[in-house]
């Protein structure tokens, strides 16, 4: 465990095309969870901030064309991960931002956190994601 508890808020930030395909990405643990870009706040960072970081670190993409999705969602943190956060957190508040390309690009994954990506069509990428709000903040998009 690290010295320093986890802030118990983190972004999600969904990368798509202006087409709808969906950049998603395998987690290396657990193998077979596939997501958008996350990752947890700092201590000293901003939503915006960390979904920039997140993109940078995830997949080598600036954050030029980030838009505030408007949407946080509250969800339990599984037990597994308890450890991270301070004895009374059991929830996380992820913040929904969305970064449109003008079409498919090239990412660069951290090999440490994931081991695969695909550009999905709409239904496809809403198939594939694992978590539910991932999946709303993808169905958002639908309009």
């Amino acid at each position: 465990m690290s010295d320093v508890l986890r802030r118990p808020e983190s972004v999600l930030v969904v990368v798509h095309t202006r087409a709808l395909r969906f950049l998603l990405l395998e987690r290396v643990n657990p193998a077979g969870f596939w997501q958008s870009v996350t990752g947890a706040l700092e201590w000293d960072e901003t939503p915006e901030q960390a979904a920039r970081r997140e993109l940078r670190e995830e997949t080598g993409l600036c954050g030029d064309g980030l838009r505030d999705g408007a949407l946080a969602r509250r969800f339990p943190i599984l037990p597994q991960w308890r450890s991270r956060y301070a004895d009374d957190v059991d929830s996380n508040l992820e913040h929904v931002w969305y970064l449109e390309l003008p079409a498919i690009v090239e990412v660069k994954l951290d090999a440490a956190e994931h081991r695969a990506c695909e550009w999905l069509e709409f239904d496809a990428a809403l198939e594939r994601v694992s978590s539910w709000t991932n999946r709303d903040a993808i169905a958002a998009l639908r309009s």
